[in-house]
């Protein structure tokens, strides 16, 4: 198991940037691939992006494509999600996962879950 716990999440205005971490700890986290997802009031939880276990490949979905970056520092056993020009849209609570497929995608099943981290977007 791996256990994960976000933070830098916040109130931010349209146009705005946030940056969320993941502190992981427990099972080896470098041979861990990442994810973010969020869910917002009455929606489903959706995917966000995703990175290797090396942080050579990630992926995203289409809505932050070009406004977001995922990263990781396997030293610190931390992952990083940049998101700049925020839209009100992107109000949702954010949920980093973890699994052990090295390479995942949007349709990965991840086996960890931090708590969340509400980020809101103001108009």
């Amino acid at each position: 198991q791996v256990q994960l716990v976000e933070s830098g999440g916040g109130l931010v205005q349209a146009g705005g940037s946030l940056r969320l971490s993941c502190a992981a700890s427990g099972r080896t986290f470098r041979n861990s691939g990442m994810g973010w997802f969020r869910q917002a009031p009455g929606e489903e939880r959706e995917f966000v992006a995703a990175i290797s276990w090396s942080g050579g490949s990630t992926g995203y979905a289409d809505s932050v494509k070009g406004r977001f970056t995922f990263s990781r520092e396997n030293v610190k056993n931390t992952v990083y999600l940049q998101m700049n020009s925020l839209k009100p849209e992107d109000t949702a609570v954010y949920y980093c996962a973890a699994t052990t497929v090295l390479v995942p995608v949007s349709n990965t099943a991840f086996d960890d879950w931090g708590q969340g981290t509400q980020v809101t977007v103001s108009s």
